[in-house]
């Protein structure tokens, strides 16, 4: 089976002004099974395995979550907008239908 989670997330680089909307990206090495895929050796059904959860903490507070089905691409990439109004981690955690979590974060800097 493949590699499984290895999250990455990232942000801008250089600190940005208190206000500005900043693009946070997070990719994850991940199946993504839906559960209808049938092995080309065996002819079964290969048992759903996907990310089911993304959540988005950021200020010590959940800004986004995100409910998603087997209908997504394997190595899923998320981009998603936020305000930055304090310095500090964006933290992304994925969760799987099978109880498997990954978190990753990126420092946003605020001038």
């Amino acid at each position: 089976m493949a590699v499984i989670g290895r999250p990455k997330v990232r942000g801008p680089k250089k600190p940005v002004a208190a206000g500005t909307v900043v693009t946070i990206k997070t990719l994850i090495k991940h199946p993504m099974e839906s559960g209808r895929r049938k092995n080309k050796d065996t002819g079964e059904l290969i048992p759903a395995h996907y990310i089911d959860t993304v959540e988005v903490e950021y200020g010590g507070k959940v800004v986004i979550k995100t409910k998603w089905t087997g209908g997504i691409s394997k190595n899923p990439y998320f981009s998603f907008s936020v305000r930055a109004t304090a310095s500090g981690p964006v933290k992304v955690t994925w969760k799987d239908n099978k109880g498997g979590s990954f978190s990753s974060s990126a420092d946003l800097k605020v001038s």
